[in-house]
């Protein structure tokens, strides 16, 4: 019995160990006060601060730890979400998906905005960075987001290291509501090493901190999630008549989960609704997605085109309108004699 507890002791040591290099739980997880004799029985052991439960040897958070993106399926298979305290990695394979990679990080803005009022996010990149993918459209910011612009700040260093610092210090804030950090390629200097005190500040502080990869190849990093998105096309916007023809509808990406500890790989096309500023999950067969639409027509079986309010029915519709030419007037291709000409028209005279 004894060499059993030392056992155990031994085997929770090395777990902690593990967690504290990998940023799988937090420093303060305390080894079991009692454990059960049986082995075979699956023992749950919580901390005394009631945040993180082992159970089996895996880490599994409270709910309010994640992100939820909206999609039952993505986040099912993330275990609820994108972690809040951590530093999540979200992969560009090509320079073309830059424009997705940042509308993607926009959209996770946008989620964490809606929970945490009044707090700022901070953009931060390379001179490189900027000059190559670009700046995000402004105006766009409100229109697509919800993001004013006094939300999202920017910080342009001429160098990766001077990035990376102000990427750690700006981590460890709390007046920070998330940290952006857009790097190109495999630089050497964004290790483990870099990425392990990145991950670690965002545990500090409470704060999500996405990492940017564009054009970048998979490499090891401390982030526990990896996700690899790219831009997908949009399909016809869909009206009550069905499908409008050559239009654009909302954008899509589609996602990859590339690397994670608690999930396996699995890809999901995603639409972003800019009105409820939420995601959809597109629904590859077209019968499956009238299935859906018809699901929520049944939980929501409001008419479109709501009733009259001063009347039952509504107005009858106008009849044809004609247009007759006003008396006096000159007749087509005629021109205004000089003296019928209107007075705004000629030049002013000094009095």
């Amino acid at each position: 019995m004894a060499m059993t507890a030392v056992a155990r002791e031994t085997v929770f040591a090395l777990r902690r160990q593990i967690a504290k290099i990998e940023g799988t739980l937090p420093e303060r997880l305390q080894a079991p006060v009692a454990a059960t004799p049986d082995a075979g029985v699956s023992t749950n052991v919580t901390s005394n601060t009631d945040v993180t439960i082992v159970r089996r040897g895996i880490a599994a958070a409270l709910p309010d730890a994640f992100l939820p993106t909206g999609v039952e399926r993505l986040d099912t298979a993330l275990s609820g979400g994108l972690p809040k305290a951590a530093l999540s990695e979200i992969h560009g394979i090509e320079t073309r998906d830059a424009g997705a990679v940042a509308g993607f990080a926009l959209s996770l803005a946008s989620l964490i905005l809606k929970q945490t009022q009044g707090l700022p996010v901070l953009w931060i990149g390379t001179s490189e960075i900027f000059r190559e993918a670009g700046f995000p459209y402004a105006r766009g910011l409100h229109a697509s987001f919800g993001i004013e612009p006094e939300q999202l700040l920017f910080s342009e260093a001429p160098k990766l290291v001077d990035a990376l610092w102000v990427a750690e210090e700006a981590a460890r804030m709390t007046a920070l509501a998330a940290v952006i950090l857009e790097i190109r390629g495999n630089p050497q200097r964004l290790g483990l090493t870099a990425t392990r005190r990145l991950h670690a500040r965002a545990q500090s502080a409470g704060r999500p901190v996405f990492l940017l990869r564009q054009a970048a190849e998979p490499e090891p990093t401390a982030a526990p999630v990896r996700l690899i998105v790219a831009s997908a096309p949009s399909v016809p916007r869909h009206t009550i008549a069905g499908p409008l023809a050559g239009s654009i509808g909302r954008p899509a990406f589609t996602l990859t989960i590339g690397k994670s500890r608690t999930a396996l790989p699995g890809q999901f096309t995603l639409e972003w609704n800019p009105d409820e500023r939420a995601f959809d999950e597109r629904w590859g067969d077209e019968r499956r997605g009238e299935e859906r639409r018809g699901e929520e027509r049944a939980k929501n079986p409001v008419p479109v085109v709501s009733l009259s309010g001063s009347g039952k029915d509504p107005a009858a519709a106008s009849g044809a309108v004609l247009a007759f030419p006003a008396v006096g007037s000159p007749a087509a291709g005629d021109q205004p004699s000089p003296w019928e000409r209107a007075a705004h028209l000629s030049p002013r005279r000094a009095s």
